[in-house]
């Protein structure tokens, strides 16, 4: 059995110390594991694999697998671990890749990346399930990542002179009109609306729809303008696709999405809609553990808009480089960028132009929400440290205040609960941590999140652990069984 899933022997070859420390703590058995390497590799169409405890056990001692197992395995330990667990990382030989095989180092050019665009959304729409959409989507971290995104800065290269116009019947130009193109515009940021206040889980799928019908009208001959901001359209649509990816725990899609996203903001010379989606896939570092890859990507979407981003825009930068230092554990870095964060928000009122409508979110609540986690965050990073904690909670308490009256961003008011329920446990006050978190469930029924729900879960687990016979922790994990049970998977 499973005679195709490992390599060739190896006369001096030595236990897997590395592979055998992430197993060892897994708490899988190596039956278990063989199961789920089966059951992953035929989700992605590879029913040559036939994995059993034998086979599992010489991995541990040492042989290398073949491709798909090492990717097979990087997923499974992600997912265990909550962050990314790279091939390395299991002390594993990566197979030598293709760029455009990787998911992260694509092309810098216009019509690649409308293929791209295109190929994606339509494997999305016909093959979404728990995000399998192939081998190759795997997630990318630490110089993979970074390298790869570092080239949005380089400008593109010149066009050539143009050829003479094609006889008209052949070019057959795109009749998109003006009002097509508003009418575009205006449901990416209904799209938006509805993510915000209803979660990622319940308009993915639409949102991918309208992503992969702009592909397919960038595919047509447009004039320079249209087709520049049909690229605008194409970029927000495949961030906000990421975006609520990401909110229902598909995270290789949602960067995979966000890699496209930020090679369409290029085509469209959007430097500040650029660092928005850079910005996004470093909130899923951090969400992943890889806060110095979170701050790498910060620090490019900083450079990159300097001198163009409203200071709205720079202010939410600045209070996600905060969250990106607190959770690296360096407090003075993180308050100075909570300050930054404060003092450029306060320009945005003078700024002339106005902002466009993906940086609206980012009002003063979110500022709140965004400063007061980097406090509690913190305040974990340094051993549960009550002075963080304290730093955290007058801040939590107005984006709660503020967020209570904000029917627009639900999903926003159940996190800023789920994130003064934590501060409360930090300072040991269980019986109000337990009111926040019940709050906190009964939003997240109507909202599709797999991120509010994961963070409550994580909550409830904390205060079972500190505060296992309360009354009221006994009370809220009941509540927790009944509202969320832990069976829908996200799609």
């Amino acid at each position: 059995m499973g005679g195709n899933s490992g390599s060739g022997t190896n006369a001096d070859k030595r236990p897997n110390e590395l592979l055998n420390s992430w197993f060892v703590r897994s708490g899988w058995s190596k039956g278990e594991l063989a199961r789920q390497v089966n059951r992953r590799a035929r989700q992605l169409g590879a029913n040559h694999i036939s994995t059993d405890t034998s086979r599992v056990r010489r991995w541990l001692d040492g042989e290398n697998p073949r491709e798909p197992i090492p990717r097979i395995l990087s997923e499974l330990f992600s997912e265990r671990f909550g962050c990314v667990v790279s091939v390395e990382d299991l002390g594993l030989r990566a197979a030598r890749q293709s760029p455009s095989a990787t998911g992260v180092d694509l092309p810098w050019t216009g019509p690649q990346a409308v293929a791209l665009l295109s190929e994606f959304s339509r494997s999305d729409l016909m093959l979404a399930r728990r995000g399998f959409l192939g081998t190759s989507l795997v997630l990318s971290a630490g110089p993979s990542l970074i390298e790869p995104m570092q080239r949005w800065l380089v400008p593109s290269p010149t066009a050539p002179q143009a050829a003479p116009e094609p006889a008209a019947e052949s070019r057959r130009p795109g009749r998109l009109s003006k009002p097509e193109l508003d009418l575009l515009e205006s449901t990416t940021v209904m799209f938006r609306q509805w993510d915000a206040q209803c979660g990622g889980g319940l308009r993915r799928k639409a949102v991918v729809g309208q992503l992969h019908e702009v592909t397919d009208l960038l595919q047509e001959p447009q004039p320079e303008a249209t087709e520049r901001k049909l690229f605008k359209v194409a970029a927000e649509l495949a961030e906000l696709a990421g975006w609520m990816s990401y909110d229902v725990g598909l995270q290789p899609t949602a960067q995979k999405y966000f890699v496209l996203a930020l090679h369409a903001a290029k085509e469209a010379g959007d430097k500040p809609l650029g660092s928005y989606v850079l910005s996004s896939m470093s909130r899923q570092m951090i969400h992943l553990g890889r806060p110095d890859d979170a701050l790498e990507l910060i620090h490019l979407a900083q450079y990159g808009s300097r001198d163009c981003a409203s200071p709205r825009t720079q202010s939410m930068l600045y209070a996600m480089e905060a969250r990106a230092y607190a959770n690296m554990g360096q407090p003075g870095k993180c308050k100075r960028a909570v300050r930054m964060a404060e003092d450029t928000f306060a320009e945005a009122d003078d700024w002339d132009d106005p902002d466009p409508d993906w940086i609206r979110f980012f009002s003063e609540a979110e500022l709140y929400g965004e400063n007061s986690h980097s406090f509690r965050d913190l305040a974990y990073v340094a051993g549960r440290s009550p002075a963080y904690a304290s730093l955290a909670e007058p801040l939590m308490q107005k984006a709660v205040e503020l967020f209570a009256k904000d029917t627009e961003h639900q999903r926003s008011y159940a996190l800023n609960l789920i994130g003064m329920a934590t501060v409360h446990l930090l300072r040991g006050e269980p019986e109000q941590s337990t009111v926040l978190a019940s709050e906190a469930m009964g939003i997240a029924k109507k909202v599709r999140s797999e991120r509010v729900n994961t963070r409550i879960r994580k909550t409830v687990d904390s205060a079972v652990r500190e505060y296992g016979g309360l009354a009221a922790v006994v009370d809220l994990t009941e509540q927790l069984a009944a509202d969320l049970p832990e069976t829908a998977e996200a799609v």
